[in-house]
This record gives C-alpha cells, structure tokens and sequence, in this order.
C-alpha cells in the first residue's frame, strides 16, 4: 500500500507505532474537546457491544466508525458477526435518525449525507423489525 517512502531512509521494516501515553475510556455524552471542534461520545451497540460514534452537533458530522456505512448492492449493515445484537443495533440505528445529522463520515467506505443515512437506518430497521426477524 505504500508507494513512496515519507522521509529519505525510511525502513517500513523498522516501523512500528507506539502506544499512546494515556488512554481513558470514553462513556455515551461524553464531550471530546479538540479546540476547534467539539466531539460527543454516542455509545451505538448493536454491530458490536462497544461500537461508538463521534458527533459534531455545530457540524452536524457524524464518524460512525462501523455502526453505519454506505452498502454497495446486494449488501447489509453487519448483524451477524460475534457480539452483534439486533435489537440494539435497531436501537442505535433509530437513535441517529432523530439526531440533526448532515453528513456521515464511515470507518470504511466515502462520505454520505443525510438522506442516504435515513435510507440506510430504515432500510435495516424495517427488515429487522417485521415480525420473525429479530
């Protein structure tokens, strides 16, 4: 994946990343303090136990990490995976429906904006909550 080397001399061999000096946990509403910008911790389970999204409300940015990504055809947001819950995932999932997001920043996958988060969100809500589906 690495085509060009960012510093003369650089051994992607030799590489290694460091860990962080401290890390906390983070909790659902807490308020992450970038100077610029200000992040709200959103505690998402459902496609796994300890999924969270960061969200902008000046921005109205959502980083969704995995709770919520653009599908290509024949796809679905991942439920059957070790830790997933249907029932919380609808949750989680409903939860960003009522919240004033414009655009959605994935782990994986481009940008969307709002009406294709909405498209998404009821896509799965409404496959997951028709009776004998959860």
């Amino acid at each position: 994946m690495v085509d060009a080397a960012p510093v003369p001399g650089f051994d992607p061999d030799s590489y290694a990343l460091r860990p962080p000096k401290s890390c906390l946990p983070v909790e659902d509403g807490d308020v992450i303090d970038l100077g610029d910008r200000t992040l709200t911790v959103l505690h998402l389970p459902g496609h796994s136990p300890g999924s969270i999204a960061l969200f902008d409300p000046d921005e109205g940015a959502l980083f969704s990490g995995d709770v919520v990504y653009d599908l290509r055809e024949g796809e679905e947001l991942l439920d059957a995976i070790s830790g997933a819950n249907v029932p919380d995932y609808v949750d989680s999932l409903t939860r960003l429906s009522e919240l004033p997001i414009s655009m959605v920043y994935p782990g994986h996958g481009e940008p969307f904006g709002r009406g294709r988060l909405l498209e998404l969100i009821h896509g799965y809500v409404d496959s997951r909550t028709r009776p004998g589906t959860i």
